[in-house]
């Protein structure tokens, strides 16, 4: 009897290892197509936001950045409650869901939760939102990069000399974090710079609020410009458009933003260095998209 315990015990434990083993060994991707199919933009994105709102999501934001292609941006409680928990969470206080033309379909895509909670570090693996979006919108494949492990995206830079999650540009400092963020919500409102306000989400809790971005850039700052760079590097048959838009981030009395080496790359990890669709085509944009936040949101 003790025998057949103790095998019973160490069968278990072998399960539990095995099956440890294959979640580290999991690749993640950016991006899950949730669905393809005829249709319009406007008519699809209706009823993307009506599904998100039945399952808990609130929109707090649209944007549409260039023809054919409309962004909702949805928040939780789990979203915002591990947010709060993790830190510089706010960058994943949100999730991204895209409606985009290609070709004689309507694709809908949203930004992967898991893979997002790795890149951005955060306490939980918001696990539960992505299977309340599944529920909402489906679920046809992850898709964006060949993948990495949860390890991987944790510590994940796109290579040598290239900044961290961790290694952020800071673009202003005000008195207060009071300060800062209704004079961020007032300038981004203020459409300074070819950069517009498209959400506002409060972390509860702690002094910190993220913002969302859109960038529109004229012929002299076009590396700086949202549909540029998406006409670079978003190539592929699946679009990527929930990429957009950026996050500016306000904690405590400072306003900062992912430098775009990082943040373009968590989500287009593959994308070659040189090449007819490369990184070097928006070699430019980096540098172009920090100033156009920082003169937009500095003191």
């Amino acid at each position: 009897m003790v025998r057949m315990t103790i095998k019973k015990v160490m069968l278990s434990a072998l399960f539990l290892f095995i099956g440890a083993v294959q979640a580290d060994d999991v690749k993640l991707k950016p991006f899950v197509l949730a669905s393809k199919s005829e249709g319009a933009v406007a008519e699809k994105s209706a009823q993307v936001k009506t599904a998100l709102t039945a399952a808990g999501f609130t929109v707090v934001g649209e944007y549409a950045p260039y023809t054919g292609a409309n962004i909702i941006v949805v928040t939780n409680d789990e979203l915002k409650k591990n947010a709060a928990a993790s830190e510089a969470g706010g960058y994943g206080a949100v999730q991204r869901v895209s409606v985009t033309e290609a070709g004689k379909e309507v694709q809908v895509s949203y930004t992967n939760p898991v893979y997002m909670s790795h890149v951005y570090r955060m306490e939980g693996d918001l696990a539960g939102v992505s299977a309340a979006l599944e529920k909402a919108l489906g679920r046809v494949e992850e898709f964006g990069a060949k993948g990495m492990t949860a390890k991987q995206a944790r510590k994940y830079h796109y290579t040598i000399g290239m900044e961290y999650f961790d290694e952020p540009s800071e673009l202003a400092e005000y008195g207060s974090y009071e300060e800062a963020v209704q004079a961020v919500d007032a300038k981004l409102a203020n459409n300074q710079n070819g950069v517009t306000k498209v959400y506002r989400v409060d972390i509860p809790g702690k002094q910190e609020t993220v913002f969302g971005a859109g960038l529109k850039g004229s012929e002299e700052t076009k590396a700086m410009d949202d549909k540029f760079i998406m006409d670079e590097i978003d190539f592929r048959d699946v679009k990527s458009t929930a990429h957009l838009p950026y996050e500016v981030l306000v904690s405590g009395n400072k306003v900062y933003a992912l430098y775009a080496r990082f943040r373009i790359a968590i989500n287009f990890p593959d994308l070659s260095m040189m090449g007819k669709n490369s990184f070097m085509n928006i070699m430019k944009s980096p540098e172009a998209i920090r100033k156009a936040l920082q003169n937009t949101v500095k003191k």
